[in-house]
């Protein structure tokens, strides 16, 4: 550890400590030994580890590495993860806001178990802080931890379990665990844990963000999911389903949350407002603030549109919204769209009409009322004009002709650069619970179950979708129950992880990705719509997981081996 902290860092963090920590001299910084020694300054390092826990609240959302997002300019964002050039030399650029959003988490997720190592080793002999309060900030520290292990894994499978605090001067024998030994040791952090914790802290709750009993089972309910998963489950043991079932029951059966009534609240009230669905969260305040409305919008209210409009929602996104009659629009080959589906009513030419609500409350489009505003995001046919919120008006608005809507402020909260957002960053929530429950359920071979779950998904009454029928089953209420997680989840940093741990990316991931153009005939003010291609995608089966850095290879002279398929790389 270094022999100095700056304290600006520690308090730079999720929580306020007290305000006489500001009186220590010097003010700017303070030593190793006087950390430890004194209560605040103790709880402002356990704050910080809370504060390394990566989110993505800016331009750097996951989103833009999937199919739920398109962009302008591909050398700037996760190309090489769309079309197969991934490598050990570029991954460094797949990290933060410089492209892929939060897919490479290495550095900033072993950097943070570092911090929690120096947090534990330091705990083993306290004497300034209560048995009780120290027992606490152990057990949520520990959850942490094992939550950081869990982003690892699942995005470079079998990672080394570090237990020895080192310097970069002073690198110990490291090597890759298995994945079932990195389960394991999830396991045991939060098993250790979790009788410490409280059971569950609400939203509007002043503590909300702190680890929970609900929070810890909200991560072993995802871990479950994903390793039962084909990718981790190739030979489908059938226990691993189980395990998924049982973990998210659990959960579900404390009755401690319930569905927020309304899907646009959900996502962006400001924290601290009443939302008994959250159930681990990052809090935002007036100074601790985020400013992703203006990320993400359009260049009407000054806005990037994802950072020079690369966050524009996919029109392969939008095709994946049901008719309000709760049809598909599009016959799925595949997992994949292919023909209109008839029955729904879909029609090509005026294509947002009647469809799942929340489409509209995720997605902005052509003359979409938004802010007191109506969106115009067409072209003239003879190309003389166009809408304000066209791409050809700014090179912040979306060529796909989308921005996102979900997440961004209602009209009660002013748009610009000067205002300080505080909606929270969610990490899990009880939607994603019932939704991990119904897929355990359908694979354990309990359907009426799967569709209760996702029924109680679709009847939130701002939703109102109606019921999937027991007619559908098999297969197809596979295709429902995927397209439903697909759909209820977007932009929460799922579709990048559900596509391949249930083994169908050969399918979605070489489908290009294609926005939408929007003319507007000169003469008769009609529009035409046609879908446009912004990204022509490859799938290789090594990108089920990612490399680690070349130069982390190197660090260890080559102890930590690479991902298998990039050793060539």
């Amino acid at each position: 550890m270094e022999k100095i902290l700056y304290i600006i860092t520690a308090i730079i963090s999720l929580y306020s400590c007290n305000d006489d920590i500001l009186d220590i001299d010097p003010t700017d910084r303070i030593t190793e030994t006087e950390v430890w020694t004194d209560a605040a300054l103790i709880r402002a390092y356990h704050n910080h580890i809370y504060s390394g826990i990566q989110v993505a609240k800016g331009s750097n959302m996951m989103a833009k590495a999937t199919d739920e997002m398109c962009f302008n300019d591909v050398s700037r964002y996760p190309g090489p993860i769309l079309n197969a050039t991934l490598n050990s030399d570029n991954i460094s650029d797949r990290t933060n806001h410089r492209g892929g959003g939060s897919v490479n988490t290495w550095i900033n997720d072993y950097s943070l178990i570092r911090e929690i190592l120096i947090f534990l080793d330091k705990m083993k002999f306290d004497e300034v802080l209560s048995e009780e309060e120290r027992t606490v900030l152990v057990a949520e520290a520990r959850v942490i931890r094992a939550y950081m292990y869990f982003r690892l894994t699942v995005r470079y499978g079998g990672v080394p379990i570090v237990e020895e605090i080192y310097d970069l001067d002073n690198i110990p024998v490291l090597t890759r665990n298995t994945i079932d030994e990195c389960v394991e040791y999830i396991e045991s952090d939060i098993t250790a844990a979790m009788s410490d914790l409280p059971n569950a802290i609400h939203a509007d709750e002043s503590d909300f963000g702190r680890v929970t009993q609900s929070a810890a089972k909200a991560i072993l309910s995802r871990m479950y999911l994903y390793t039962a998963s084909p990718l981790f489950n190739p030979e489908n043991d059938i226990t691993k389903w189980q395990k998924a079932a049982d973990a998210a029951f659990d959960l579900i059966n404390d009755n401690l949350f319930s569905l927020h009534p309304d899907y646009t609240t959900l996502f962006n009230a400001e924290s601290g407002a009443v939302n008994n669905e959250l159930i681990w969260s990052r809090n935002y305040t007036s100074t601790n603030y985020h400013s992703q409305p203006m990320y993400m919008l359009g260049r009407r209210w000054g806005a990037y549109g994802g950072w020079a409009a690369a966050g524009g929602p996919s029109q392969n996104l939008v095709n994946d919204y049901d008719m309000v009659n709760g049809e598909p629009a599009f016959n799925k080959v595949n997992f994949v769209n292919t023909t209109v589906n008839l029955a729904s009513g879909y029609d090509p030419q005026n294509p947002y009409a009647n469809r799942d609500p929340r489409l509209y409350q995720s997605v902005n489009f052509d003359g979409t009322e938004y802010h007191g505003e109506t969106l115009e995001k067409w072209v003239a046919s003879d190309e003389a004009t166009w809408g304000y919120d066209s791409y050809k008006e700014s090179g912040d608005n979306p060529r796909s002709n989308y921005t996102l809507r979900k997440f961004m402020p209602g009209v009660e909260v002013d748009l610009s650069w000067a205002d300080n957002y505080t909606s929270p960053f969610t990490f899990f929530r009880l939607g994603e619970i019932y939704l991990n429950y119904a897929e355990a359920m359908f694979e354990l071979g309990d359907e009426a179950t799967c569709r209760q779950y996702l029924n109680l998904i679709r009847a939130r009454p701002t939703v109102g979708m109606p019921e999937i029928s027991n007619t559908v089953t098999g297969e197809n209420l596979r295709q429902r129950l995927y397209n439903e997680r697909r759909i209820e989840l977007v932009f929460e940093e799922h579709r990048y992880f559900d596509v391949r741990r249930w083994g169908i990316a050969q399918y979605t991931e070489v489908v290009d990705l294609f926005g939408l153009d929007i003319i507007k005939d000169v003469t008769t003010g009609v529009k035409t719509y046609t879908p446009v291609l912004l990204f022509d995608r490859v799938w290789d089966d090594r990108l089920n997981f990612i490399p680690v850095n070349r130069s982390e290879i190197l660090r260890t002279n080559g102890t930590i081996t690479q991902t298998p398929g990039y050793d060539d790389l």
